[in-house]
């Protein structure tokens, strides 16, 4: 199992939303009866959802208990794949790309802005407990670098200055529009060339 931080105070239990028992049950109905473990990975993506991104405890056994398995094999998924929070991060949970293409783009920068407007250390609520941030390796958006993910979505073309106003946004609860913040729409070149203009071009 990893070192995956686990919340000291937990919530004694956990139940899901009406919605999400909807949700739940058209997941199952995609598996065999008998392989309702199978169902354990999206579960935990909902309870997440549903938790302020971060899964209690309390959720973990529910979700053993729905899928007919053991606590301790959804528990070993759940500290297994970084996706999965099981500690409070926050309403904002900002994940940072320092892999080559990001970190040639200036996501040091971006981590700068992290460590002034979040919190100094890595995985650690800001002293307001909505945001944190953490590095991560690549989140699939070289093209656009340096980009980071705040909770399900891409903020891409960063740079100090742009980093700066969103994470001062969390206070008032302001987001950008979500993808490119340098106005570009997509991955299209900066330079806006679409073609090859020649042998030289």
């Amino acid at each position: 199992m990893s070192g995956k931080h686990v919340a000291k105070n937990q919530p004694e239990t956990f139940e899901f939303t009406v919605e999400n028992k909807k949700k739940i049950d058209e997941i199952f109905q995609k598996y065999p009866n008998n392989k309702k473990k199978s169902a354990v990975m999206p579960l935990l993506y909902l309870a997440q959802r549903q938790n302020q991104n971060w899964i209690p405890l309390a959720a973990i056994q529910l979700i053993a208990d729905m899928c007919e398995t053991t606590y301790i094999k959804v528990y070993e998924v759940a500290t297994f794949y970084t996706m999965y929070n099981l500690a409070p991060v926050g309403k904002y949970f900002v994940q940072v790309c320092t892999t080559t293409p990001c970190m040639i783009r200036g996501s040091g920068k971006i981590v700068e802005m992290c460590k002034k407007h979040i919190s100094e250390k890595e995985g650690h609520l800001s002293s307001d407990k909505k945001s944190s941030w953490i590095e991560v390796e690549c989140l699939g958006a070289c093209v656009n670098a340096p980009m980071v993910q705040i909770n399900n979505d891409y903020f891409e073309d960063l740079d100090a200055k742009k980093a700066e106003e969103i994470f001062k946004g969390f206070k008032e609860d302001k987001l950008p529009n979500i993808g490119s913040q340098s106005g570009r729409k997509g991955s299209e070149p900066s330079q806006n060339r679409t073609t090859l203009l020649g042998k030289n071009a």
